[in-house]
Formats: structure tokens, sequence, C-alpha cells
């Protein structure tokens, strides 16, 4: 879709013209990451350049990985996601501490995200970087089993 048959960039993709250049943030169709349960779909997103993927609706297998992956998965209102893929190119704010999504004056929104996922998302670690920092707890408990 990207590219023709010589491999030259589609000037017709939206993610091939000027306004998408840069863009962290990707506003998708209903029912998002359906299909795509395996973890190389959020990589290929954070690859690209993606941080956040906003729908109306996200695969949960999607989303988990996702998150897990470092790559933010909001559901919002139809209205709102309405605005946004109306207003290509629109500046977004998401402020994971708030939890509050802005675009101009617009969209202002509260969104939900699990919070474990939050916390991993806000100190720049994964799962297995959070197990890694618990370490020091791990043994203590550990050392005081038989």
């Amino acid at each position: 879709w990207r590219f023709d048959e010589t491999g030259r960039p589609r000037p017709d993709f939206v993610l091939n013209q000027p306004a998408a250049t840069g863009c962290e943030v990707l506003v998708a169709g209903r029912n998002f990451g359906c299909g795509s349960s395996r973890e190389h779909a959020p990589w290929a997103l954070l690859d690209f350049g993606f941080r956040a993927v906003i729908s109306t609706e996200i695969a949960d297998i999607f989303r988990g990985n996702a998150l897990r992956n470092g790559l933010l998965a909001l559901v919002v209102p139809e209205d709102q996601h309405r605005w946004l893929i109306d207003h290509p190119g629109a500046e977004i704010t998401i402020d994971l501490e708030s939890l509050r999504l802005r675009a101009g004056d617009a969209v202002d929104i509260g969104f939900e995200v699990e919070p474990f996922a939050r916390y991993c998302l806000l100190n720049g670690i994964d799962p297995l970087g959070y197990l890694l920092s618990r370490v020091p707890e791990i043994e203590c408990y550990e050392a005081g089993r038989p």
C-alpha cells in the first residue's frame, strides 16, 4: 500500500504525505489491532515512530501488547475521535500523569490506562525492568523462605 512495485513511495498513501512526516500519534479506525495478536504489530508502529494509537475501539490483545512494549493505546469517544479524524495534523497532547488528552480547544477528555502499564510507561520500563528493579525485595523474601 505504501510503495509501488518498484519500491517508490505512493504519494496518495496517507503516511507518505507531508502532513504525516514526524507524527507520533496514529488516529486509527474502529477495532484497531484486531488480528494483530503478536508483539510485532506494536513493534512495527514504534519503529515507524508512533508513540500512541487512538481509536474508538482497540483489540484487547493488541492493546496489552502495545502497553507492554511502550506504545500507548487509547480508546476515546466517537465524537472526539471524529474531530481528530477530521483534523489531520492537529497538535495532540497526551498527559499520562493526569490521564488527559487535549487537542486545542476542541478536545479535552480523560482516558484510562491500566495502572501497572501506566507506571511502566511513566518510568520508562517494561514488566521485566519492573521485576529487575525489585530484585532486593525479591531476594529478601526468598531469604526468609525455607
